[in-house]
């Protein structure tokens, strides 16, 4: 488990595995969110398996797969209806926790939580590089 917090109840990751869930409750977090289309990884890894897992250890858990090939604000509806509605803090994964970083940043600009320059840094601070997405958030912003 590698939590890369861009907000202090929003925190991202690359993939994880069931025996990460216990670490990730430890940790604080109340929801798990796997942006992972089931298709790119074993059966352990989908996302029943962390599901399974997650709601053993008393969390909820969202799927909101995200491939690259099929964006839409319908994801980032999804995503921020996650962070939204978690009760606490919220953990999301992906293959490296760029797509979560995206996702997060879409609906942070759009609800005016952070301005697009500030999504980039908090992401480049996590290890993201949102910068050739600055014309998109850029037209999100209120």
């Amino acid at each position: 488990m590698d939590p890369r917090h861009l907000t202090p109840d929003y925190a991202v990751s690359p993939q994880i595995a069931p025996e990460d869930v216990a670490a990730i409750a430890a940790a604080g977090f109340t929801r798990i969110v796997c942006n992972r289309p089931d298709a790119e990884v074993p059966p352990a890894l989908q996302a029943g398996a962390i599901r399974a897992a997650a709601e053993a250890a008393g969390l909820d858990f969202v799927d909101n797969p995200f491939s690259h090939a099929a964006f839409g604000i319908d994801l980032v509806d999804r995503q921020d209806a996650a962070r939204a509605g978690a009760g606490g803090p919220v953990f999301a994964y992906c293959a490296s926790g760029n797509r979560c970083s995206v996702l997060w940043a879409f609906g942070a600009v759009r609800a005016g939580e952070v301005s697009p320059e500030d999504a980039v840094r908090k992401a480049a601070e996590a290890g993201y590089d949102l910068s050739g997405l600055r014309p998109q958030l850029d037209a999100l912003a209120p």
